[in-house]
Order: structure tokens, then sequence, then C-alpha cells
């Protein structure tokens, strides 16, 4: 069995689950404060990977980033960027294909805080961002966990997204899903089972250790 497939699926849950969570905290807060009259168009982009076809997101990330259209060529020649069958690109569409995973939960938990908590420490002189630090973000520690435990999970098991704009170029683009994928189609039914066996351990060992450690506690969405 080739290991590559899984230690870039890893990879690439990694990164992506980082950078969402630096991204997700600062939105999920001014989501969670703001009265703008664009919030709910906003809050409808953030959630349709939830609903929409993963093919569907990841026909449109091809057409956007292909050297062939204007935005494409554009990072083409302009910044030395081709995202079309590369990491960065699997990294940038899982990142926004993955967004409401790790949004939603820590909107939930910054809304569930009470309000007078955070007037008190405005009361005390603190600011909104040593509020945010020191305040908010230790209280949601479960919402915290609970983003980043869903996005890597999520991240994993990616398949129509990463097929559309990474391809299936080993060591390069191949993940788990598309490797599993590939041996069922050459009827090689030991290795697909092989790496959805793996797939499928580790994944319920993480959500096992999760459970465990936060108990009733934990949620998905917002919801026991």
């Amino acid at each position: 069995m080739d290991w590559s497939p899984l230690i870039l699926t890893f990879q690439l849950a990694f990164i992506t689950t980082v950078i969402l969570f630096f991204i997700s905290i600062p939105l999920a807060y001014w989501l969670t404060h703001s009265r703008f009259r664009i919030k709910p168009a906003i809050e409808a982009s953030i959630s349709m990977p939830l609903v929409l076809p993963p093919t569907v997101l990841g026909f449109y990330f091809l057409l956007a980033f292909s050297p062939g259209n204007a935005f494409g060529q554009w990072l083409d020649e302009w910044l030395g960027i081709r995202l079309v069958f590369t990491f960065p690109g699997l990294v940038i569409a899982s990142v926004i294909y993955s967004l409401p995973f790790m949004v939603q939960p820590i909107r939930s938990g910054l809304s569930g805080l009470s309000p007078s908590m955070i007037e008190a420490s405005y009361i005390m002189g603190k600011s909104k961002w040593t509020t945010l630090l020191k305040i908010e973000l230790p209280n949601i520690k479960t919402s915290l966990l609970t983003g980043m435990v869903l996005t890597f999970a999520h991240t994993i098991g990616e398949f129509g997204v990463v097929l559309m704009i990474g391809g299936n170029i080993p060591n390069k683009t191949k993940v788990a899903s598309i490797a599993i994928y590939d041996e069922v189609e050459a009827l090689n039914y030991d290795t697909a089972n092989q790496y959805s066996l793996i797939l499928f351990v580790l994944t319920f060992a993480i959500l096992l250790l999760v459970y465990i450690v936060n108990g009733s506690n934990f949620k998905y969405f917002g919801y026991d």
C-alpha cells in the first residue's frame, strides 16, 4: 500500500484546520456581534458548503483558478501562482469548503455566553480584544475543540472538491479519498479496504477521545 495519499490527506487536514482556526475566530465574533444589513447574505454564503454539492463548488474553483480565465491568468502571470492541480489549490479549496464547520461551532459558543460577563469586562476597562482573548475564548473551549475536530474530519473526507481542483496526481494532489476511489475502480478491494479502515479507525479514535474528554459538553453546531 502506498502511504503517500494518507500522509497528504493529514497534511491537508492539519493545514486547513490551522488556517480556519485563525480565520474563523474574528469572523464568528463579527457574525455574533454585528448588525449589518448584509449579514444574512454573508451567513448564507458561509453556510452554502453544508448543502451545496461539492462537485459544484469544485467546478467553480476549477474555472476561477484555471489559467484560461482572467483571475487564474492574473495569478499565473503576475504572481507566478498556479492553483489548479497543485497542493496550494487544494488548501484554498478546502479552507472555503470547510469554513462553516469551524465558524458555526465557534459562533454558537460565543452566542451562548452570558452578556453580563462581557459587560463586566467592559466596565473594568478591558477592550473588546482583551475581552475576547481573556474572557470569551477561554469560556468556549468546547466550541473551539468542536470546530477543530469537525474541520479536520471533514477535510479528511473531502472527495468532489479535491478531485475537481486537484485532480489525481500521485505525491502531489492524490489524497486518500481519491486513492480509495482509484483502487475500487481497479477492483483492488483489499487496498481500498486498507485505506478505508485506516481513515475509519483514526476518525473514530479522534471523536471518541473528544467525547471522553468533554463528555456531554461536546456539541455539533451548538447542539448536544
